[in-house]
């Protein structure tokens, strides 16, 4: 038996900033969306002149002004998982720093990475036709559930599958927090796991088996010794990284271990495609056994195109690179330019003390909506 329930009301032409706490007092873990994507919907059936596609917990609502060109405005819906250290100020419900709403700092689950993001394209959504006026680019809003795990849940994913065509435009903004410039294009991210085998025996008696921990520390000796590279791509210096992130092995503290798998995250600069990050982590750790159980390509910077170029001239703030990997990808796959441009500082994002300045928010919102309005 199925209940329905009643969406959560959301007052969208609110204070954006203010907006932002009430998006982030909705809690929306990575498979946990559902009442948020709810509210968002409901808020936005609200705006005449939008047309709405719902698929699973994504919302794609459109314009259809007949404007020579088309700009698309996405973020995810999701969080990371809520911090468990007990005092954490990464929090559902949100807490403002001043105790005043709308004033200073927003800490919370969700602050930066990136519900001020959202609630910047909610009030876009809510405010352009306002007074007769219209945006002087046709606009598609993309909200998206399972950004935050393995590329295969992904909502923006499953929207190019299903809704590919509704999806094309000439320039994409992803509203991940870049604390208020323009980074361009991503890094790509792989991820592998290196296996060792030994042989089990009794911890009383190891001379009898062949420990498979042991043998992984060649692994770590050669990720430790690991100088990551520095490219420029297109104007842009992007940082790589190899690390391991995971490491499993044994089975019980008197048995000497027959299996160790290292989980490995290589995240390369946009140069590169998939394979070819592939081939040098393979290079690096020959002789032991990798497979390779995650990708996503990077993205190019695209900023030589006119509309990322008109947008940094607006924004006025030197671009730079991401280095983390986002949807941007996604959109560069599809042949549309795209940039990361939100409030908040990128590396707040997941933290236990995750917070955005209010005024962040409003800054971005001012930018976007005198950008949209040429």
């Amino acid at each position: 038996m199925t209940v329905e329930t009643t969406p959560i009301l959301l007052d969208i032409r609110q204070d954006v900033a203010v907006l932002t706490a009430a998006l982030m007092d909705i809690n929306s873990v990575s498979g946990d969306e559902a009442a948020l994507a709810d509210a968002v919907e409901s808020a936005l059936r609200t705006i005449p002149g939008l047309q709405l596609v719902r698929d699973g917990d994504a919302i794609i609502a459109r314009t259809e002004l007949g404007r020579p060109e088309r700009v698309i405005l996405a973020g995810h819906l999701d969080t990371v998982p809520l911090p468990t250290v007990e005092g954490s100020l990464g929090t559902v419900p949100a807490t403002w720093e001043s105790g005043v709403p709308g004033t200073g700092n927003l800490y919370g689950r969700g602050a930066t990475d990136m519900k001020g993001g959202v609630a910047v394209q909610l009030a876009l959504a809510a405010t352009m036709f306002d007074g007769g006026a219209e945006p002087g680019k046709d606009v598609t809003f993309v909200f998206y559930d399972h950004e935050e795990v393995e590329a295969v849940k992904s909502g923006l994913g499953r929207l190019v599958r299903n809704h590919g065509h509704l999806l094309e435009g000439d320039f994409a903004i992803l509203l991940e927090p870049t604390d208020g410039t323009v980074e361009g294009g991503c890094n790509g991210t792989s991820r592998f796991e290196a296996t060792t085998v030994g042989e089990a025996a009794h911890s009383a008696r190891a001379w009898m088996g062949s420990n498979a921990i042991h043998a992984a520390a060649p692994i770590l000796s050669r990720l430790a010794a690991y100088e990551p590279r520095t490219v420029n791509v297109d104007g842009l210096d992007y940082r790589e990284s190899l690390n391991a992130v995971k490491i499993n092995g044994g089975t019980a503290g008197n048995v000497i271990p027959d299996r160790c798998v290292v989980e490995i995250n290589y995240r390369f600069a946009p140069d590169k495609t998939p394979d070819q990050a592939e081939a040098h982590v393979r290079e690096l750790l020959e002789g032991f056994d990798v497979v390779r159980t995650d990708a996503a390509a990077g993205a190019r910077p695209g900023l030589n195109h006119p509309a990322a170029a008109s947008f940094v001239a607006a924004v006025g703030a030197e671009p730079k690179p991401k280095y983390g990997w986002t949807d941007v990808a996604r959109f560069s796959e599809l042949g549309v330019p795209a940039v990361n441009f939100g409030p908040g500082d990128p590396l707040l994002a997941h933290k236990d003390n995750e917070h955005v300045d209010a005024d962040a928010i409003r800054e971005c919102l001012r930018a976007l909506r005198s950008w949209l309005a040429d």
